[in-house]
């Protein structure tokens, strides 16, 4: 039998809550920690908070209540050194208008002619991809600030992120009241769990949009990183990187990832749906039921012994090699992050589904409830 949970404590030092998420018994430890500070301001005067989560193993996380971000990943490499694998920046300015390991929706991925019809109603979206609508519109949720709260009488380290978009926000039918939740284990897993409400029918479609780099970020090109996606078939894309709606076998092509390949590989061979992406930026799809939770993806470091393994309940995962990095934006560690400097593992339904039958169906009803789980695990080799 489960014993009592300990008195959780607070400490304030310095503008720092710090809350030990510890149980006796045999659950989480004393180390197992939350600490909460200021990490800037909206434009609007509104404080953005960021959240320091620890496990027993010394690894940690850091989220920001703009975005519901991850903005550090902090874990060791095979020689017990550690380093940060997650790319993002050191003030909260950058992260405006961008969506570095934010949450996307709510629609993440893009939507052709920035529309769709949904019983016999076109509802516009606002176009921010040429034509076409990406990650939600202009203002998507990478660029809000969400509600946000420790979670106590867990066994692992956890915060919740909740933001409530309006009816008619970017365009998008119905209210809709989403839940997110980060949970640090001493597996060196981060645990995302998704809720999301409607009162009206809808489409939702969410995912994060970490950038990884696991020799660590500003630390080189990830071409050499070696990449296993669970997935025998992709989507072909056209030149604006949409799919086409072909569902496409990836046996002899570029895109076969089904054994463990370094990015670099063949990014740049002439294939024409790489060529219309400037390298990877596809959906693959899963192996796996939709629904059922499994392996979408596994990426090892041969510098640094690091190896990062996804797990999600989605049906596909949008690889993205970060071909339109450019320099302009600095990281951390001091170092601008130019092209192929992270790459992106976005589990998620597919893109353009509300115009594809033949995909699985983006569509939420107001007696339903939008789940999704994803865990991103860290170990080495």
């Amino acid at each position: 039998m489960r014993s009592i949970l300990k008195l959780m404590v607070f400490t304030l030092v310095a503008g720092t809550i710090f809350i030990l998420a510890g149980c006796g018994g045999g659950g989480a430890s004393d180390s197992n920690q939350v600490q909460k500070s200021q990490f800037g301001e909206m434009p609007d005067g509104r404080q953005v908070d960021i959240y320091t989560l620890t496990n027993t193993n010394g690894m940690t996380i850091k989220l920001i209540s703009l975005g519901a971000a991850i903005t550090s990943i902090q874990v060791p490499d095979q020689n017990g050194e550690m380093g940060d694998v997650a790319l993002g920046f050191n003030e909260v300015e950058p992260y405006y208008n961008s969506n570095f390991g934010s949450i996307i929706g709510r629609f993440a991925n893009r939507i052709r002619d920035a529309q769709f019809t949904l019983d016999g109603e076109t509802y516009e979206l606002p176009a921010n991809n040429g034509d076409n609508t990406i990650h939600g519109g202009p203002k998507g949720f990478d660029d809000v600030l969400w509600e946000s709260e420790i979670l106590s009488g867990r066994d692992n380290p956890t915060v919740e992120f909740r933001y409530v978009s309006e009816d008619g926000e970017m365009g998008f039918p119905g209210t809709l009241t989403t839940v997110v939740e980060y949970s640090l284990s001493d597996d060196n897993e981060i645990i995302v769990n998704y809720t999301a409400n409607t009162d009206e029918k809808t489409v939702v479609n969410m995912t994060n949009h970490s950038y990884f780099n696991l020799s660590g970020e500003g630390n080189g090109t990830i071409l050499n990183q070696r990449v296993m996606l669970n997935a025998s078939q992709f989507l072909p894309a056209d030149d604006e990187v949409i799919p086409t709606g072909e569902i496409s076998s990836v046996e002899g092509t570029p895109m076969d990832f089904t054994e463990p390949r370094a990015i670099g590989a063949r990014i740049d061979n002439d294939f024409p749906t790489l060529n219309n992406a400037g390298g990877y930026d596809h959906t693959w799809v899963l192996d796996k039921d939709p629904g059922e939770f499994g392996l979408a993806a596994r990426v090892i470091d041969p510098e640094s012994g690091r190896v990062m393994e996804v797990y999600t309940t989605e049906p596909g995962v949008q690889f993205y090699t970060g071909n339109n990095l450019d320099g302009s934006v600095t990281g951390k560690s001091g170092e601008p992050y130019t092209k192929r400097s992270g790459f992106c593992l976005e589990v998620q339904h597919f893109p353009d589904s509300p115009h594809h039958p033949n995909f699985p169906s983006t569509l939420l009803e107001p007696d339903e409830t939008y789940t999704q789980k994803t865990v991103y695990k860290f170990s080495t080799q």
